[in-house]
């Protein structure tokens, strides 16, 4: 198909009212599994069934990744000293490490570690007879009480006097963890020191890599994509469930005053919600077309997503990149969940099992969707996707990994607390269903659908879920409908638990392999399972679809449709005509060549992170304003002012 008659396609394919086909054509990220591109963070979750030569290839790349060895340009294989060793002597010596230092795992943070979380206690001393201690000169409070005696000493030191009375301090502890489980990213990776960062909280370095990751999977090279595009016609949304809660960013800042240390420029703008889509803007890819970030709690990707898919069917936008990315593990944060009694601490996980003490293979199981729980276990992820119009997919030749038709998203209505579930993900998920029977047809919805499920681990989710699950699989007459719950490996990441989910989706579409819930010896008796089908190892599994479930806080429901590539490709050809996707296919082959020699690249621990920061400023003087369009130096292509009006002229009277 030339551009010519291409442009005359696409006036016929809008003319006809036909919604654009949001197609998935590139992934990044990294969670505990792993990396996201090229599915290693999926194969860690099915290692153990996997090809021989296919696990030591995921644990080849999961070594360079945890900077436990390295692949030179020789193609050898070194080790963290230095030492040249065959592949498979590496495997042999790591595979262990790598096991016990991935997926959920005792927390490696030295803050939840064996010497306890630093804080303080409130006291009043009774003070007997008048206290005297000495200080820096900079050390003394500004606002003195009135009773207290100073006296200088030389220029650097004074000393106070305190009467006898009561005197209110703060007193120094060391308070043990009491949740000792997390999903962390794998040990020994670390987002920040792979580009120039500078204070950037964690949350924000994992979207730069993420990002970075995403572009790279793709196999396009973005500056000639650009190119091609009106700059308006490319969106971000971009966010996380809480913001940048750690030390750089609003952690530190709410911390400042009781901690004495000083607030930095940095903390207040880095810790907002949406600055992930702000750093991609701004240091990635160079937008200037739409922006933003939906927060819905845990459901905040498919929120995220809902925008972009939003966007893509309606024209507005043929390029938009959807991600989030959630750090939540600080001190503070897991003591807000522990006090919700959302978090399997120590002492609930010991009970369920009746221990006396938790090995560090009793924390790998701490999270148990579905089965015997007690809550769930805190994760940290980024994900990014990239999304395309089906036209300029099949236009630049870009790897298909699936599709989203849409997302739906419903509130609970009225509820007894926030926190508590409701109706709201009946709906969203009769309403996923309603989509794929219409799109693919009952059997296909019956035989070849399974669902990602949010699967917690926590008694109420247990319950609640696994009920909209069998009863909407009940009205379509499904008999066992496959339940994924990734949780069980990863953890919960919050705002990014549906990124999670729909990566692990693509990589079962790839590999025709369903994740089992490793971490559980049998379902819970409560769990509505009639129509449902729980495994506890992989299972083999064809499908057309699959369902990206959440729940969130405050009754924040999403249900994303994911349609497989095989799906995408036959709904391609109706829409498009089998020499559309000859061409395609053949544009392809270069776009998985540039892909293929990027996860090489990153399987070696040679990560193309994308971070320009200062590059191609512009304020304004510099652009070409006209009435119906703005060339904006740098853009190959002018932004158009012609935009839509669905409401008339008045001056047509």
């Amino acid at each position: 198909m030339t551009c010519g008659s291409l442009f005359f396609y696409l006036l016929d394919y809008e003319d006809s009212g036909l919604s654009h086909l949001p197609v998935i054509v590139g992934m990044g990220g990294v969670n505990p599994a792993g990396r996201t591109s090229g599915h290693q963070a999926f194969r860690r979750t099915v290692l153990d069934v996997l090809p021989e030569a296919q696990q030591a290839n995921t644990l080849l790349g999961l070594a360079a990744l945890m900077r436990l060895a390295s692949r030179d340009a020789d193609e050898r294989w070194h080790d963290a000293s230095g030492q040249l060793l065959d592949a498979q002597t590496l495997v042999a010596q790591t595979r262990d490490h790598i096991l016990n230092h991935t997926l959920i795992r005792r927390n490696e943070d030295p803050r939840f570690g064996a010497e306890g979380i630093p804080g303080n206690r409130r006291a009043s001393l009774a003070l007997e007879t008048p206290l005297t201690f000495r200080l820096r000169r900079r050390e003394l409070p500004d606002d003195l009480p009135p009773t207290w005696q100073v006296r200088e000493i030389d220029r650097q030191q004074l000393e106070v006097t305190v009467p006898a009375g009561n005197m209110d301090v703060m007193l120094p502890e060391i308070r043990p963890a009491q949740v000792k489980a997390a999903g962390q990213l794998p040990t020994g990776f670390e987002p920040s020191q792979l580009y120039r960062s500078v204070h950037h909280p964690r949350g924000l370095s994992m979207s730069i890599f993420a990002a970075s990751d995403c572009l790279g999977d793709s196999g396009l090279n973005w500056d000639t994509l650009r190119d091609r595009l009106d700059p308006d016609s490319v969106g971000v949304y971009a966010g996380n469930s809480i913001g940048q809660l750690d030390e750089e960013g609003w952690g530190g800042l709410l911390q400042s005053f009781v901690s004495g240390k000083r607030a930095t420029s940095k903390q207040m703008p880095l810790g907002y919600g949406q600055m992930p889509a702000d750093f991609l803007n701004a240091y990635v890819i160079g937008s200037v077309g739409t922006t933003g970030a939906a927060l819905g709690a845990c459901a905040s990707f498919l929120y995220n997503l809902r925008l972009g898919v939003n966007d893509i069917r309606s024209g507005r936008c043929r390029v938009v990149i959807v991600g989030t990315s959630d750090a939540p593990i600080t001190p503070e944060i897991v003591e807000g969940f522990r006090s919700m009694g959302a978090l399997a601490d120590d002492d609930s996980l010991k009970a369920l099992d009746a221990l006396e003490l938790l090995t560090d293979s009793d924390y790998q199981r701490a999270c148990r969707p579905f089965a015997r729980n007690c809550g769930f276990t805190i994760g940290e992820a980024s994900q990014f996707i990239m999304l395309m119009d089906d036209a300029l997919a099949l236009e630049t030749g870009a790897e298909i990994l699936g599709s989203v038709p849409d997302v739906f998203v419903n509130a609970d209505g009225w509820k007894r607390s926030i926190s508590a579930p409701g109706i709201g993900n009946y709906v969203t998920l009769g309403k996923a269903c309603a989509l794929v029977r219409d799109m693919l047809g009952e059997k296909a919805l019956r035989e070849r659908t399974f669902v990602h499920a949010h699967g917690t681990s926590t008694p109420k989710n247990r319950t609640t879920e696994s009920h909209v699950f069998d009863v909407v699989a009940r009205a379509h007459g499904i008999e066992q409908w496959p339940v994924v719950a990734i949780k069980s490996c990863v953890g919960h990441s919050q705002g990014t638990a549906a990124g999670d989910q729909l990566t692990s989706a693509l990589g079962s579409f790839a590999y025709g392999l369903l994740p089992g819930i490793n971490t559980v010896d049998s379902i819970a008796d409560d769990v509505h399972a009639e129509r449902l089908r729980f495994f506890q190892q992989p299972v083999a599994f064809e499908a057309d679809a699959s369902f990206i479930n959440a729940k969130g806080f405050g009754g924040n429901n999403a249900t994303g449709v994911v349609l497989s590539p095989n799906a995408t490709e036959r709904l391609l050809r109706k829409r498009h005509g089998e020499a559309a996707l000859d061409e395609w296919r053949t544009r392809r082959e270069i776009v998985r060549t540039r892909a293929n020699h990027y996860h090489q690249s990153a399987d070696a621990g040679r990560f193309d992170v994308r971070y320009r920061f200062g590059e191609g400023v512009l304020e304004g003087p510099e652009l070409e304003v006209a009435a119906d369009s703005i060339h904006i130096p740098g853009y190959a292509q002018p932004v158009s002012l012609n935009v839509d009006n669905p409401f008339g002229r008045l001056d047509e009277d």
